[in-house]
């Protein structure tokens, strides 16, 4: 994930060469998760969220972001899941790299006496890496999850350790306004779709747990199964059939620069009117 993040970043480094309108910001606001351990409730606790985000405005009504967002999940059966019996409870950070076309649904100036603001949808795809961490009930210590193998990932017969890294698809709406000519300030809120159930690190069935207890001691059978009266072997733990969702909400403050159209045509350098979406 290192090695995407410094790619990212020299590519970013590259851009105002090519640029009519570009913008460098922030953003900053909350996540939040939809899964095993949160089926349906948004917003369903929160944690903060933010990140560097880099656009290149086409035209008016078409732009090309990209950012680098840093944030965190959660879920517990015991708020987010109606005081579900499973008890199973997860924390992650999250890391993303992201590439989103916005479509403005109006056409976006900097002039005064123009249209200053706009609505707009997005979508994209992006890379994202993740760390489930429980704590066992009985010695308070915090745990990852992954390597522990809750549902028997890498014991003989059972499925493989899941992947820490993973692909998403972003979309969603947002709002934005061109405060002055090299300031744009906006809020927007979007899902993430992700390719993975186990986000929370809960997805299969439940391995026999003193089995599990036998072959990886005591604290990895209590984080695969919180519940009071445990679990037999081959039952549901988790929902296979769906995959899990994370989310972004927040405010943007973005400033513009490169408005020349240059071509980085060393041997002329010619510069063009500038161009003010």
């Amino acid at each position: 994930m290192k090695k995407i993040i410094l790619t990212f970043l020299l590519g970013l480094s590259l851009l105002p060469c090519f640029s009519q309108q570009s913008e460098i910001g922030a953003m900053v606001g909350t996540s939040f998760y939809l899964g095993d351990l949160n089926p349906r409730k948004l917003f369903g606790m929160p944690q903060l969220a933010g990140g560097i985000i880099y656009r290149y405005n086409f035209s008016p009504r078409w732009a090309l972001k990209a950012d680098i967002l840093f944030a965190k999940v959660a879920g517990d059966d015991q708020i987010t899941n109606k005081h579900y019996e499973r008890n199973l409870r997860f924390t992650s950070p999250i890391t993303e790299i992201s590439v989103q076309a916005e479509l403005n649904f109006f056409r976006l100036y900097n002039e005064s006496g123009k249209n200053f603001f706009t609505p707009y949808i997005f979508g994209g795809i992006s890379v994202f890496s993740f760390n489930p961490r429980a704590e066992d009930p009985a010695t308070g210590i915090e745990y990852d999850l992954q390597p522990v193998g809750t549902e028997g990932q890498g014991l003989e017969g059972q499925r493989d350790f899941y992947s820490l890294t993973n692909v998403a698809i972003p979309f969603g709406i947002g709002i934005r306004f061109n405060i002055a000519r090299y300031l744009c300030i906006g809020a927007e809120w979007g899902l993430r779709y992700t390719f993975t159930d186990y986000l929370d690190d809960v997805s299969g069935n439940y391995y026999d747990n003193q089995a599990l207890s036998d072959l990886r001691g005591p604290a990895v059978a209590h984080l695969a199964d919180k519940s009071e009266t445990l679990h037999e072997a081959g039952t549901g733990r988790g929902n296979t059939t769906t995959k899990d969702i994370y989310s972004f909400a927040g405010v943007t403050v973005t400033f513009k620069f490169g408005n020349m159209d240059r071509t980085c045509n060393l041997r002329t350098n010619i510069k063009r009117k500038p161009v003010t979406y």
